[in-house]
């Protein structure tokens, strides 16, 4: 029989936070596949699987996918990614990819099944959501994204001034997902609308690495790529 292909978000951070159907997911599997960076550095997600399985407990598969935007170097990888999940479908052994926050928001996995479901359509495939960076950051910071009638929007920072303050003016909250690159232009945006003192910044939140930071300081500052903002209004 042909395995299965599970989606699966091990949460924000806090190893606590994976959902006990995660775990389940993670513990039957036979594979856990995980997106794979450097040689010596684990990745966010596997570094949670850490906390509950050694390295040696299962079989781990390690898919490389490229920091690019060129297709012609990205989709190659993608294939083989795909590939290697099949390779290990069609023997039967069913595969958690494990990712950070949801599988479903700005995850790695949204293209990965989007392959798989081109190249091997004949695989099942099953998403276990997680909790996501955006719902813990409102924890932590007792910030709530909605109440009643309010609108909240999850929106990936980019260099783009108007689109970023529309986003501002049409929402109740709005939550900035890796502002790292374009913190100086938010700062700019926020202090126009006079909404500095509404805004939070935290880095790798719920993790043993989270950092809130102060964001009247963060001008010019140099922050990690899972850094993210909360506005509310």
């Amino acid at each position: 029989m042909t395995g299965t292909l599970y989606g699966v978000g091990v949460g924000p951070g806090d190893p606590e936070l994976m959902t006990v159907k995660a775990y389940r997911r993670l513990k039957e599997a036979d594979v856990i596949a995980y997106p794979k960076k450097g040689r010596q550095s684990k990745s966010y997600a596997e570094q949670m699987v850490d906390a509950y399985f050694a390295p040696d407990e299962k079989r781990r598969l390690g898919l490389h996918f490229p920091m690019t935007k060129d297709p012609a170097v990205l989709e190659p990888k993608w294939d083989e990614a795909a590939d290697a999940i099949w390779a290990e479908l069609a023997a039967g052994r069913d595969v958690a990819f494990v990712t950070e926050g949801d599988p479903l928001l700005y995850s790695t996995f949204i293209h990965l099944m989007r392959v798989m479901e081109q190249r091997y359509p004949e695989a099942p495939i099953e998403v276990i959501p997680g909790i996501s960076s955006a719902n813990a950051a409102a924890a932590r910071l007792r910030l709530p994204l909605a109440d009643g009638d309010e609108t909240v929007a999850i929106v990936p920072a980019r260099d783009d001034y108007e689109a970023m303050k529309a986003a501002l003016l049409r929402h109740d909250c709005v939550v900035f997902f890796k502002v790292a690159k374009v913190i100086d232009l938010l700062l700019d945006l926020l202090r126009e609308l006079d909404l500095l003192q509404r805004a939070a910044v935290i880095t790798k939140v719920t993790s043993g690495e989270e950092v809130v930071w102060n964001v009247e300081e963060l001008a010019g500052a140099s922050l990690e790529y899972l850094t993210l903002m909360v506005v509310r209004k």
